[in-house]
């Protein structure tokens, strides 16, 4: 991503969270205290990122079929298309998804609120997009949970995204949010977004991707850089 340390708002034709949100807890002790460190023009420009040996399996689209037995909750499919600023497809870049359970609950050590545990569900996929730039994810509609970044602090149900982009400068690290969730204006992570910016992180419901009497659908298009980017958000593990 850019180096400079953009605030709420557009600035040179972006739009980027702040680094240091106050209402969002975490970045008063992760934001940078010191200005940041420009990459050398050479490195910024460089091709890439690279990731690992092994590629993408079939069942890591499919969250659903990943274990013995079927996850509960809402089944969904979540596809888009993948473009950089100048609106032309990102072909063959992985795009890696990670969410809590239909109860709200991530499969992780670190989370120990009281919902249960789905043993058919671990929440983490990817692939690689096509060569039209498009993706689409199989799974479960993710449910909201409590956090304790304030009173009675919950988190609007969201699905993680990274994509690495086809150069350093478009790695995306973002949320895709739901339509008509109650919970996005009083959620610090959405609203550390700029206003303008904020409704390209919810997804929108399409009946064409939805599969009768199976799977509803939501369409989540990403943009990697630009004017119209899709806004990247500061790093949570929830």
């Amino acid at each position: 991503m850019s180096a400079a340390d953009l605030r709420l708002g557009e600035e040179d034709g972006t739009v980027r969270p702040p680094h240091l949100f106050p209402a969002y807890q975490s970045t008063v002790l992760r934001a940078p205290k010191r200005p940041l460190v420009m990459l050398p023009e050479a490195l910024a420009d460089r091709r890439g990122p690279v990731f690992g040996h092994l590629p993408p399996a079939t069942l890591d689209a499919d969250l659903t079929t990943q274990h013995d037995g079927e996850p509960l909750g809402e089944r969904i499919i979540v596809a888009g298309q993948v473009t950089d600023a100048g609106g032309h497809p990102v072909r063959h870049q992985l795009v890696e998804v990670w969410q809590a359970n239909a109860a709200g609950r991530y499969a992780h050590h670190n989370d120990v609120h009281p919902a249960p545990l789905d043993p058919n569900f671990t929440g983490n996929g990817r692939l690689l997009t096509d060569d039209e730039g498009r993706y689409r994810f199989v799974t479960v509609k993710p449910g909201a949970y409590p956090w304790k970044n304030h009173l009675n602090a919950w988190r609007p149900a969201h699905i993680h995204f990274s994509l690495f982009g086809s150069t350093f400068s478009e790695r995306l690290v973002t949320q895709m949010y739901f339509p008509g969730d109650p919970l996005m204006e009083l959620d610090p992570i959405s609203n550390s977004i700029a206003v303008s910016a904020r409704q390209r992180l919810v997804s929108s419901f399409a009946l064409d991707l939805t599969v009768e009497q199976w799977a509803l659908g939501y369409r989540f298009d990403i943009v990697l850089d630009g004017a119209t980017g899709t806004p990247f958000e500061a790093a949570d593990p929830r």
